[in-house]
């Protein structure tokens, strides 16, 4: 494994819309809870006070348009913010940060998405996240057509249409097959317990504390499975 830059770790969630995403960030946050191990739980965009009022821009679903270099580069600002006020503190002082979403969402959904130049996506989120990519990526695959559909009181980018989710849905996978031993592949919307074990071995392996025991407690079933 290379040097990594700092005593903590950094592990993101990515996938498309209603993949389950929060149920297994918030599965893995209470496995570390457990564990009594320093950890921040936060997400992308909107993990920020400043992230929180783009958010609220960015995810309206009232009509408004924007345009799609517009949307990255609020995505990106979002980012550079989120980094500096949350992720970057959290790390230097050596917890475990799991982000629900990170720079892959900004090139799965601004560059193949919206069909910007990827090249271009990929530099402005380089510099906005000063290049520092997660330890390990989990991503949950999984048909848009079941996942986002399934949702009820859409944001803007799910109401974005079947063609843009497919786009996005690639787009993920693509990453994941640049990268290999950097990500965690798995199909979503299976077993929640059974997910987030896997999730738990992955990084039990790469040594990240608290994750090398079975959760105390599997009431998984209570949690809401909607992101």
């Amino acid at each position: 494994m290379a040097c990594r830059p700092y005593p903590g770790w950094f592990v993101v969630f990515e996938g498309g819309d209603g993949v389950g995403k929060s149920t297994q960030v918030r599965l893995l946050a209470r496995t570390l809870t457990q564990a009594g191990v320093d950890h921040v739980l936060t997400c992308e965009p909107g993990g920020s006070a400043l992230g929180g009022a783009l958010r609220a821009l960015l995810l309206d679903p009232s009509g408004y348009s924007v345009a799609p270099r517009a949307e990255a580069l609020m995505y990106a600002a979002d980012k550079a913010q989120h980094l500096h006020e949350v992720v970057l503190p959290a790390l230097r002082r050596g917890a475990v940060v799991i982000c629900d979403r990170y720079l892959d969402s900004m090139i799965a959904y601004q560059g193949a998405g919206r069909t910007l130049e990827l090249s271009e996506v990929r530099r402005l989120g380089k510099w906005a996240t000063g290049g520092l990519r997660p330890d390990l990526t989990v991503l949950l695959d999984m048909d848009p057509d079941r996942a986002v559909g399934q949702k009820s009181g859409k944001d803007r980018l799910e109401l974005a249409g079947a063609d843009f989710h497919r786009r996005a849905r690639q787009g993920f996978l693509d990453l994941a097959a640049e990268h290999p031993e950097a990500y965690l592949v798995l199909k979503a919307r299976t077993s929640r317990s059974g997910i987030a074990g896997v999730i738990r071995r992955r990084l039990a392996q790469m040594g990240v504390p608290g994750t090398g025991h079975p959760e105390m407690s599997e009431d998984a079933g209570t949690l809401n499975d909607s992101g």
